[in-house]
């Protein structure tokens, strides 16, 4: 099949923005045809937007240095010359569920990275390897808004997607009780360790909002279609505590578990190394394959070491070992900037197309 959407980033001057940037240039189906983020950046090419803040390792590509950037202010002027958009900006919540709303109105498909309408029961939240079908949700959706072709999903937070995966393929032990404690890089708020001083040999043991969320949307991502939205998972409780560490890229998760039915240690493994997934199943180009991968050595999971597995795209499962409270205890880690935001948007909206629900105008 062959694919060819023209899709906007909006917020493209910020970290996640830059990461859509860089993961797009060269994407077999999307080709990235407007910019926009605040009006201070309108009208300006996206090289000036983005001077002395460009945090990628890789350049700006060739063919957007001299994008005009566009402004969120002004959607009309530029939104139907896209297919749909990618939306990272930083702003408060109500503005970005006003403007995420506004841009679905304009019949403009919305793939966010915000977490403003992740708890809204009618917005799919979607990790493609494990909940395709909440896709579903977007006709209940499109019937709220009044829209044909608009509408929103939103992908997790990025901390969760280190340890939600690795927890899927056991929920057939039905696990009740889950203590995780995520170590998180400073990229997961925007900046590099050079621009935040305060983060050199230290650890600040919190993160507005993270924790809540940690205990809450996992049971979204579990939770089951109805004809009203997703009814949440009752199960497992979650206790979480979020840590912001002097680690450029790479959430790390220290994961105990209770099941009422505790499996054996080969079963856990067997789950681990026989899930798939459905987006590897399907062939969508930014799938890793294999999406869970376990390491046998001690000391790893290493930000440094594996946060680039499967390009950026698996999640690293180590340290597999009884728990002396609960049952089982294990380590997680995914890249937070690529599986944990843009790139696990990119492959959520590989999933859209070829479920047909994102078609070019």
């Amino acid at each position: 099949m062959n694919h060819s959407f023209r899709v906007g980033i909006i917020g493209a001057t910020g970290y996640v923005g830059q990461r859509f940037v860089t993961l797009l240039d060269g994407h077999p189906w999307f080709k990235v045809t407007q910019l926009a983020a605040s009006e201070r950046s309108a009208g300006l090419t996206y090289e000036k937007a983005c001077e002395n803040r460009w945090k990628m390792t890789k350049p700006i590509p060739e063919d957007l240095r001299n994008q005009i950037m566009q402004s969120t202010d002004h959607l009309e002027d530029w939104i139907e010359s896209v297919d749909f958009v990618f939306c990272a900006v930083d702003m408060k919540k109500d503005d970005v569920k006003r403007l995420e709303e506004r841009i679905a109105k304009t019949e403009t498909p919305v793939v966010s990275n915000n977490s403003a309408n992740r708890m809204i029961a009618d917005v799919p939240m979607i990790v493609p390897e494990i909940n395709p079908d909440h896709t579903a949700l977007i006709e209940q959706q499109r019937h709220r808004l009044g829209t044909r072709r608009g509408f929103i999903i939103v992908k997790p937070n990025c901390s969760i997607q280190s340890y939600v995966p690795a927890l899927t393929p056991l929920m057939k032990f039905e696990p009740v009780q889950i203590i995780v404690s995520t170590y998180q890089a400073v990229s997961g708020a925007g900046k590099t360790l050079s621009d935040w001083p305060e983060m050199l040999d230290n650890m600040i043991p919190y993160i507005g909002g993270e924790e809540e969320k940690s205990e809450h949307e996992p049971l979204k991502i579990w939770g089951t279609l109805s004809q009203t939205g997703i009814l949440m998972a009752a199960e497992p409780v979650i206790s979480a505590q979020c840590y912001r560490v002097a680690v450029q890229e790479g959430h790390t998760a220290a994961v105990s578990v209770r099941f009422r039915r505790k499996p054996g240690e080969q079963e856990i493994l067997d789950c681990w190394s026989s899930f798939r997934g459905y987006a590897a199943q399907a062939g969508l180009p930014s799938a890793p394959d294999p999406f869970l991968i376990y390491r046998s050595e001690q000391d790893r999971p290493q930000p440094s070491l594996d946060s680039m597995a499967g390009n950026g795209m698996a999640i690293t499962i180590g340290r597999l070992r009884p728990d002396p409270v609960l049952d089982w205890k294990f380590t997680c880690l995914s890249s937070n900037t690529i599986r944990g935001a843009a790139g696990g948007g990119i492959l959520s909206a590989e999933l859209l197309v070829q479920q047909g629900y994102l078609s070019p105008r």
